[in-house]
């Protein structure tokens, strides 16, 4: 029997002559060989990098990534069946005609605190969701907003609502995963009313059963409903080893965000080569540029410096 994916893919093919559900191999060449630059390396990027410069005109500006050597995309912005007020299928067909691949996409519930009773709404958001993302043939559906966490009761509940997140994208032939902030690196405990971040986070006075959020994430989650993509930048502002979780969590750790203050190797704070090569050693597939800010230019020089980075880094494959 066919999955809803497999289903909704096959019909599209049918009903839209492969318009929307894939372009054959020699129009994707072609795109490729005009807008894109085939480097040997798979980078990818997190759309959320260049803000409202991309929407200023999105298929040129696609079109700039792909020639900055990019290859995969990681959307932000959905709401709705949209991408920033932008049809999903359009929005899959203006990357397509660069060259460029749409692999994930980053998207939050309408609702921070979780709570018992609402859950279904929740859950109703992933539904949809899951079926909008399924249609244009994206792989991962990430949540990047930390819901309420002040509390192990609390971290537990959010596991619950991620558990049930990862079996409706499951059901639908996509991965359900997490991306975190620095928060996540904060600890909570029993019956907490708020998250205690930094030195005191390890004091002899924090009581039994004590735990950092993003440890409880892991723990009480399901591994084969819920994935992890570690910001390997926030893990380090976090006070923590990013190197450390994807060592200790290869099977549970399987997307990336790489990060840095700014440009990708100009702090000096980060060591990318070591994060590359445990991330291939652990056989990550996937991982995708985020850029926040830059001090000077545009976001989209910006990000073409990350790209530089990548490109002439020999550890990067």
């Amino acid at each position: 029997m066919q999955n809803r994916r497999n289903f909704i893919k096959n019909a599209s093919l049918i009903s839209l002559g492969g318009i929307l559900a894939g372009k054959s191999d020699l129009a994707n060449a072609a795109a490729l060989s005009k807008f894109s630059v085939d480097t040997g390396k798979k980078i990818g990027l997190q759309i959320y990098s260049l803000g409202k410069e991309l929407y200023e005109n999105v298929p040129g500006g696609l079109r700039r990534i792909g020639q900055m050597g990019y290859s995969t995309l990681e959307l932000a912005g959905y709401r709705d069946g949209k991408i920033n007020n932008i049809e999903m299928a359009e929005f899959r067909k203006m990357a397509e005609d660069a060259g460029l691949k749409i692999v994930s996409s980053h998207l939050n519930p309408p609702v921070r605190e979780y709570t018992a009773s609402n859950k279904g709404e929740i859950a109703d958001f992933w539904k949809k969701a899951a079926d909008d993302h399924a249609k244009i043939g994206v792989s991962y559906i990430v949540q990047p907003g930390q819901p309420s966490t002040r509390s192990t009761e609390e971290v537990s509940l959010v596991c619950e609502v991620f558990n049930e997140a990862g079996r409706i994208a499951k059901e639908n032939g996509l991965i359900f995963g997490y991306h975190n902030h620095d928060m996540e690196f904060s600890r909570v405990i029993p019956g907490g009313k708020e998250m205690v971040f930094g030195r005191r986070a390890f004091g002899r006075d924090m009581p039994k059963g004590t735990e950092m959020i993003y440890d409880g994430f892991l723990r009480q989650t399901d591994p084969a409903l819920v994935i992890f993509e570690l910001d390997v930048y926030w893990a380090v502002m976090g006070q923590n080893d990013p190197l450390e979780y994807m060592k200790k969590y290869p099977d549970r750790i399987q997307l990336l965000h790489i990060k840095d203050r700014e440009v990708l190797g100009q702090s000096g704070m980060m060591n990318f080569e070591q994060i590359f090569n445990q991330a291939y050693k652990n056989g990550v597939k996937d991982y995708f540029v985020e850029l926040e800010r830059v001090s000077s230019g545009t976001q989209f020089e910006g990000v073409k410096g990350c790209a530089d980075y990548l490109l002439k880094a020999p550890f990067v494959k």
